[in-house]
Order: C-alpha cells, then structure tokens, then sequence
C-alpha cells in the first residue's frame, strides 16, 4: 500500500476465527487487513485483484485445499509471502507449507501472541516456524534424511492427507470424489493406500482413525 500499511489478505473458513485474526491484525497500526475469502477460488480471485503484501492461509477452507492454494499462487508469482495458519500438526504439515511455496507455519493454537510477530517476520522477508520446528528440520537437513521413528500420518502425501481428512469428516467416497473433482475410483485407490501407510486392516479401522485424526487435529 502506498501509505506505508502493509495489506494481508485473510483465507480461513470459519468467520469467527476470521474476525479475531482480522481483529489483531486492525489493532496494529502499520497493518491493514486488504481483503478476506473462505474458499481456494475466492482467494485466488483477490490475490490476483489486490496484490497483499501477505496472505494468511487456513489449511481446511470451504472449497480446496490450503497446500494446494499455496502451490498455485506460489506457481504464479513467486515472490507473493504467505503464511500458512492451522490447528493441524506443525510436525505434520509445516514442511508440506514451506515446499508449497508459503514462508511460514503458524499454529492456531499460539496465533493469539504469535500472529503479529509472524507476519512481521514474514513482511521483512524471513521464515517463521516455532522453535522446535525449526529445530527438527535442522536435524533431519543434517542427518541428510527424515528422522526415523515418526508418525505414520507424516508418510501420507498431501493428497492422501486431504483424503483421509474427508474420510474423517464422515464423508463417503462418492462425495469425497464430487468434492475434489475426482473419481470415485480414484479415491478407491486412495483408501487403499491410506490402509497400507496406516497399517489398518479394513475400511472400518479406517474410518474410526480418520474420525480420531480429524477430532484430535481439526
């Protein structure tokens, strides 16, 4: 902006956390909340139409995907800095934000005292991820591989995690498949894969799984 405010673009589904970010983002006086959207095609509109010096980014939106989000405005204009902002597991998602395109990974839960400090780490053009995330990428970047003794769930694809999380959320395949324009076969294979990587025996197992991921994440 040309009045030394630096615009960010909120992207999260829920108004209620959509109104606090936008909230502390209002109280400080440098920065200026530019534009909000629920969804991957709302928000591709706005960057595109608004130019935000940031853009925060919710990774379960109404329509789409976070990551995917992140990926194609990323495709699109590399220099664009976004700050991926979640209740799901840093150990789980933050490297899958950094290798999307976003500069940083906020968890929801620290956001009340950790938001400002991190859109201000990112608009001076740095990285921004908790210390003990920080810490773990070191290692396994020294270790030259991923640390051995982690989750399951950290072997999942992006893709696969999207689909275990629908699963989670009580959709069936069919509507798993219209939702993300696949299918219903391809999403077949998907469960597939997410009983073998998860080591489940059946479609019941992992269901129940998916439902506890989703309560213990979402």
């Amino acid at each position: 902006m040309n009045n030394g405010t630096s615009s960010i673009l909120l992207v999260e589904d829920h108004p209620v956390m959509r109104d606090g970010l936008a909230t502390q983002i209002r109280n400080e006086p440098d920065l200026q909340v530019c534009g909000e959207a629920e969804d991957v095609h709302e928000a591709l509109r706005l960057v595109q139409q608004l130019h935000p010096d940031l853009v925060i980014v919710d990774i379960c939106l109404k329509s789409g995907h976070g990551i995917d989000l992140v990926r194609r405005v990323h495709d699109s204009d590399p220099k664009q800095r976004m700050l991926v902002n979640s209740m799901y597991d840093e150990a789980v998602y933050a490297e899958r934000a950094l290798q999307a395109g976003a500069m940083g990974y906020l968890s929801k839960q620290s956001a009340r005292c950790t938001l400002v400090p991190a859109i201000r780490t990112l608009l001076a053009g740095k990285t921004y991820l908790s210390p003990e995330m920080t810490e773990r990428i070191l290692r396994s970047r020294i270790g030259g591989r991923i640390e051995v003794g982690k989750s399951p769930i950290e072997s999942l694809s992006n893709r696969e995690l999207e689909v275990l999380t629908l699963i989670g959320q009580g959709r069936t395949t069919g509507a798993i498949a219209k939702y993300l324009h696949l299918s219903v076969h391809t999403i077949d294979t998907y469960r597939e894969k997410l009983k073998i990587k998860l080591r489940l025996s059946n479609s019941a197992e992992l269901n129940r799984f998916a439902a506890q991921w989703v309560l213990e994440n979402g």
